[in-house]
């Protein structure tokens, strides 16, 4: 069957959006699982708290409208993908509602707020984990029926070595990101901003050498069909990734905190489409039965098309506030503002 151009534009679409997510959502998942590390007392705790406190809930937004569209665009890759990973996404949610829950009682009850830290920590690992686990179910494969359910073991069947690896690919990028924005908001001088950089270094070396694992493994274990009018695409943008990653490093050692941060952003994008375009046209690669792709799972052309219609609408607002919350909160903390 061909594919039409608002199928293949909401394939990317799609992808697009959990590259947003990846960038904006994970570097404050990536901060506070670290922020036992970077953080040795209630105001450095504060610091980190006070450089996401404005941004981290509109971060999340990325996430809910990602899977908004894919339910839109592909309601039968939706229902397959949140019916059997349903206890894995139960967990992810949970850990978001805890993380969301920690961070505003956290800073307002003095008396709990050791208990309130730590929930904050492990809500934000849980989906920082986890969702590098699903991407890898997607694209490793699942057991499932002729009508398009997942038919293995709920949770446990999702874990394998490659899942396990793509999952602390996933975190690890995302502690890199932690890294760099805690380095980037941090006063100077401070302790904070110095453990910070020294963090971000040997986490974006640990994350190269997952990324050549999880690469490897790939093509000698999983293998799924990739489209080869790709794969000139699919080399540029792991080439782009190292290189991105390895700039990174070399101008975060000479003080360049914000390159370091958008270069580390950088290679959050380059590893999202890196996996589009090794999936395309699938969705959701079956080890048994059909797999899920573009051409059986898309909604009508006239729904795409409308739902094109309104993100050329919404979009734009989107990005608006980003600009402005992100500009109106630019620069470092400032340790005289921790009290408001």
């Amino acid at each position: 069957m061909e594919l039409t151009f608002f199928e293949i534009l909401w394939y990317f679409l799609i992808f697009l959006l959990i590259a947003g997510y990846f960038v904006l959502d994970g570097f404050d998942l990536g901060l506070a699982v670290l922020s036992p590390f970077m953080a040795k007392n209630d105001e450095e705790r504060a610091v980190l708290r006070r450089s996401i406190g404005p941004i981290w809930d509109g971060n999340e937004v990325w996430l809910l409208t990602a899977g908004g569209a894919l339910f839109a665009a592909f309601p039968d890759a939706y229902a397959t993908t949140f019916s059997g990973f349903y206890l894995a996404i139960m967990l992810v949610l949970f850990g978001l509602i805890v993380r969301a829950v920690s961070f505003e009682f956290g800073a307002g009850d003095p008396k709990w707020s050791g208990f309130w830290y730590w929930c904050f920590v492990i809500g934000s690992l849980l989906p920082a984990l986890l969702m590098g686990v699903a991407v890898g179910n997607i694209y490793q494969g699942i057991p499932m029926n002729a009508a398009g359910d997942y038919i293995g073991i709920p949770l446990l069947g999702l874990i394998s070595p490659f899942t396990l690896l793509t999952g602390l690919l996933g975190l690890f990028m995302m502690l890199c990101a932690g890294a760099a924005w805690a380095a980037l908001k941090a006063p100077l001088p401070s302790d904070l901003q110095k453990r910070a950089s020294g963090l971000r270094i040997p986490l974006q070396v640990i994350t190269l050498v997952l990324f050549a694992a999880v690469s490897a493994y790939a093509h000698f274990f999983v293998s799924p069909d990739m489209a080869p009018e790709f794969s000139i695409l699919r080399y540029l943008l792991a080439i782009v990734f190292v290189v991105a990653i390895i700039v990174s490093m070399v101008l975060g050692k000479k003080g360049n905190d914000l390159w370091a941060f958008l270069l580390q952003s950088l290679c959050a994008i380059c590893l999202v489409f890196l996996l589009a375009f090794s999936m395309f046209p699938n969705l959701v690669v079956a080890t048994a039965g059909e797999s899920i792709t573009i051409a059986n799972a898309a909604s009508s052309e006239l729904s795409l098309m409308w739902m094109t219609i309104f993100l050329c609408i919404g979009l734009p607002l989107v990005l608006i506030y980003h600009f402005v919350i992100y500009r109106t909160f630019r620069g470092r903390v400032n340790t005289a503002d921790l009290a408001h």
